[in-house]
Order: structure tokens, then sequence, then C-alpha cells
């Protein structure tokens, strides 16, 4: 077992006890405390929590198996939780065969896109005949207009070239990244807790999560941003381990070996061109090809990567923190960051920019030459330059104004709750039918509906205040980051609160949701200096509360596969009014 007690850098750099600031002896009644100084290098890096040998003697393991169990632990619990993740999306991934929700224009897209490089208007029974003819359909030439980059469909188009333009096809690189998005989760979760429990606990929720699961099997673009936001997230976290090691060699140790704070060193020590940090700007990009709402991830990790800086540095004794952060790692951040975040974007659209500039290419490709044409500075910009920002400003408008109302369009505040969930398919087939039982007694609901596993997502409402808790009066920067990707990720939509929304759009937080309630869990089971009483009083509680989620989510396992069950049971999963 382990605990999400405070990592040695919990508390960065304060003045001692009897020197600490008013602000701080004010928080003190509130929990803020101060942890016990140690070595620099441990607070810089702290080490992996291990297993405690009690728990190897009362489950009867050898110490030799122990040693090797723990070692193999890092990847093998990761790689366990993601196979059960994976085994279940990809079940029957091809139920329903039918087109449900907004596949309807995703995976015709996907397939335009990997053979003609644009989007195209199809007819209006293409559906039907897609999945008449096991997708053998001619494609046409006339370019649509849409309201999403490229990256999303891309991705969704190549799962269709591997297997077939089908709903198995087109379902295919979400459920992938839907299951290796686990195996991230499981690896961060791991880095961030310094404790391969807690981080296979995390990836465990996000694998029994019903919204996290419905977007791996749906043809949607939010799981892919999902993805890839998740990704550049690892990316800065493993930026931030390295480079604290480099801070960490560079420092001087005294006679005994203990590796002290130093000024001068803290404040020039360069940390050399930090390739993850740039992998993260590449991911980033990817996201905001993928959907526009990747551009406030961005800005927020940007911020969060350059503060996790300043308090790399202020650990190693800088006097000046945030200067020595402007003048060494400023720069690289945004070199790496913000301009290869953009160059992927535009390079994202080549396929758009590859095709005719005559009328027949992608729609408004040939703007900048027909009616785009004059205009003292346009001499400064290719035309295909001019023509992406006109289509770029025109989707800028239709996003800023979308407000046709939906059926099942919801507001941000009703998000954390599942207020109101998405139902992409539903059918009413009769007794003996598609999987409707011969006894039911009269017709069965059929019904994919995007919704979280509500007993996760009521105990995340409290795991994201214990983290809220955390970050301001105990300093612990861990949950810091899993605040800022919940930030990231939701708080954006309140500006839009008149536009047409869906709650399937909270897809792109649930890791750091999950994140959360793992951390929550971690203070349940309690500190590794806890009597055994409490150790397992909390494990037990923890324990309990994991397992009616995963039963919470097999209650409702009908309800995200599209299984035909007896109407009286589809209501009786019908917990809240506004789910119907």
């Amino acid at each position: 077992m382990t605990s999400t007690a405070s990592s040695p850098d919990t508390l960065q750099g304060q003045a001692p006890r009897d020197q600490r600031p008013s602000w701080q002896q004010r928080l003190r009644r509130f929990g803020y405390t101060a942890g016990p100084r140690s070595d620099v290098r441990e607070r810089l890096v702290p080490p992996y929590v291990q297993p405690s040998p009690r728990l190897w003697q009362v489950l009867g393991v050898p110490p030799a198996l122990a040693e090797r169990i723990a070692r193999w632990s890092g990847w093998g619990g990761p790689l366990l939780v993601t196979l059960m993740a994976g085994v279940m999306r990809f079940w029957h991934l091809g139920s329903p065969k039918a087109v449900i929700f907004d596949e309807t224009y995703y995976a015709k897209d996907a397939w335009a896109l990997v053979h003609r490089g644009y989007e195209v208007n199809w007819d209006k029974n293409a559906n039907d005949l897609i999945l008449q003819t096991h997708g053998h359909v001619r494609i046409p030439t006339d370019a649509a207009y849409v309201v999403h980059p490229p990256v999303g469909k891309y991705v969704i188009g190549l799962g269709e070239l591997i297997f077939g333009f089908d709903p198995f096809g087109w379902r295919f690189m979400t459920a992938l990244l839907g299951t290796l998005s686990v195996l991230l989760l499981c690896r961060i979760g791991r880095r961030i807790f310094r404790s391969t429990f807690l981080g296979c606990l995390a990836g465990a929720l996000m694998a029994v999560d019903g919204l996290a699961f419905v977007m791996a099997r749906t043809s949607l673009l939010d799981g892919v941003l999902m993805f890839f936001v998740l990704a550049a997230f690892g990316c800065l976290v493993i930026d931030r381990d390295r480079s604290r090691e480099k801070l960490a060699a560079a420092l001087p140790a005294d006679a005994d070996g203990r590796v002290r704070p130093d000024a001068h060193t803290a404040e020039t020590a360069r940390l050399g061109w930090r390739p993850w940090r740039w992998t993260a700007g590449l991911l980033l990009g990817l996201a905001i090809g993928t959907k526009w709402n990747g551009l406030y991830i961005l800005a927020a990790f940007c911020v969060m990567a350059v503060l996790w800086d300043v308090g790399s540095r202020k650990v190693a004794g800088a006097r000046h923190p945030y200067g020595a952060v402007l003048m060494r790692d400023t720069g690289i951040t945004a070199l790496a960051m913000v301009p290869v975040a953009i160059a992927t974007y535009l390079l994202s659209w080549i396929g758009w920019i590859l095709s005719p500039t005559n009328g027949s290419g992608g729609y408004f490709r040939n703007w900048a030459a027909t009616d785009g044409k004059g205009g003292m500075w346009t001499w400064l910009f290719p035309d295909w330059w001019r023509s992406l920002w006109h289509y770029e400003h025109e989707v800028y408008e239709f996003h800023r104004h979308l407000s046709s109302p939906h059926t099942y369009m919801s507001n941000p505040w009703s998000w954390l709750i599942d207020g109101r969930p998405v139902s992409y398919f539903y059918e009413s087939p009769s007794p003996g039918t598609d999987g409707c039982p011969a006894g039911a007694g009269g017709k069965c609901a059929r019904e994919v509906l995007a919704i979280g596993t509500p007993l996760l997502w009521w105990v995340a409402c409290f795991a994201v205040l214990y983290v809220l808790w955390r970050w301001f009066f105990r300093r612990d920067w861990r949950a810091g980051a899993i605040a800022c990707g919940i930030a990231a990720g939701y708080l954006p939509w309140f500006l839009y609160q008149e536009r047409t929304i869906f709650f399937f759009y909270a897809v792109v937080f649930v890791p750091f949701l999950c994140l959360a309630v793992a951390m929550l869990l971690g203070a349940v089971i309690g500190p590794p200096g806890s009597s055994d009483t409490r150790r397992v009083a909390g494990a037990t509680g923890a324990g309990v509360l994991v397992l009616l989620i995963a039963w919470n989510f097999i209650y409702f396992w009908p309800l995200y596969t599209g299984t035909a069950i007896p109407i009286d049971e589809w209501r009786s999963r019908m917990w809240l009014d506004t789910w119907v």
C-alpha cells in the first residue's frame, strides 16, 4: 500500500518556522504545515514509494520474489490495467452496426480526407449505402464546409484504411487511443505520486468510467483530443523530472555528502534543450489540430511548465527564481511549445493546402484568387495562407454564434454531476429481435448513452475540492498539476454558456478527475507512518468505494454498449429525470 503523503518538495524553499511570513502563520489554522527539511536532492527528485516488507510477509511472498515483483510492477501493473481496458473497449466494437450520433460527420469526413485531402459533401442516403455495401461507395468531389481541423479525422481515417469503411474501421483508432490513454494515465499517475499503486488505481478508474469508455467506442474527435492532451501532460511531467535531476546533479555537496542549496548554481544552471518539452509542443499542436479548445490547454500548460521551473530553481536555492527562469528557461519553453504547436497545426492542413486551386479543391481553397483578390498587403502572404486565414475566420464566426437548440445540449455547470448525458443511439427492438429476450413481455430498449459512471463522477466532485485544498494550503505541486488539467479542459466552456455545447466535451479532463480521485483515496488509506489500525481501516474504506464504482460501471454496461434490455430495466437505470 502507499499514500499521498507530501513529497519532499511540497513546501519549496520555506523559511524556518520562526521566520515564516505572517500569511503562512495564518494559513496554519487551515492545515498549512511545513515538512521537515531534507537533502535537496531528495526534494528535487523524490524516491518512489516501495511496498512495506510487512505486506509481503503477510502475503507469504519470499523476499527475492517480492523484490522481483516490485521491480517489474512499474510496467507490469499498468500493462495489466491497460489489457483489461482494451478488452472492454474492443469487445464487439462494431456494434451497433450503425452510424451513431456525430459519426455521420467524422467517419465520412475521415474517409474523404485520407483519399482526397479535404472533406466533401455526401448524399443524404450515404449512411445507409455505406452500411449496405460495406463501405464500397464512390467518394464525391464537391468540397464541404467543415468546422473542425483535420488531425482527428486523419486519425479516424487511418483505422478506416486498415480495417475498412465500416463501424469497426472508423471506431478502431478511437478505441486504440482510448486504451493507450489508460496506459499513459497509469504511468503518469505513478510518476507524479511516486507510487505504482496509485498510478494503476487512477488508470483503473478511467478504465471503468462510462464517458471515457463510450467515447473510445465512438468515432468522435473528443477522445482523440483527450489522448493528445494527456500525452502532452505526461511529456511535461517527464521534462520536470529530468530538469530537476540535472539541477540536483549540478548542486554542490558538503563534506558529509549532503546536497545543499546553492544560489549561484540554481540561478545560472542551464538545463539543455529539453526534448520532452518539444514533444509536448508537438502533441499540443496535434490537439489544436483536432479541436480548437486545445488552444486553452496549450496556454494553461505553458504557465504550468514555467511555474514548475520556478519551483525547481527555488528548491535548488535561487534567491530570485522568477528572474532565473526568465533568463534561463522561458525562451526554451516559448520556443519548444508555442511555435512548434503552431507549425504542427499548419502542417496538419497539408492536404487542403496541396488541393487544386481552380475551384475543385478544398472548401475556400481558391478564396485568395477570387473573392480575396486586391488589398495593399496581400503581396506579403501566399494565397494558401490568406485562403486558410479566411477559412479559419469563418469557422470562428460559426462557433461563436452557434446557439441553435439541441435535445441533448447542456450547461457546463451540470457536467460534474452527470446532469445531462448524450444519447448517441436508441432503438426499441421487439422481443426475439436484436438481442431483446423473447420473454421480455414487450419492446426492449437499446441505447448508447454517453454518461460518466455516476458514482465515480460524484466522488470526483469531492476529490476536486480536496485537490484544490491540497494545492492552496499544502502547496502540493501534484494537486496543482491535476487542478490545471481539469481547469484547462473545463473552465473555458463557461465562456460559451449560450452556445450549443454537450457533456461529452468533458472527456478531455476525465483523466485528471481520475487522478484527483486516486489522490483522495490515497489520503483515505493514510500516510506510511500511520498505525496498522488506521491503514487497514483506510484501505478497507477505499477498497469498498472502488468496488462500488466498478459495480456501478457494470450496472450501466448495457447503456454503454447498446445492449438490448427490457424497458423496465432501462427505466430503473434512469436515476435522474434529465437522463431521459
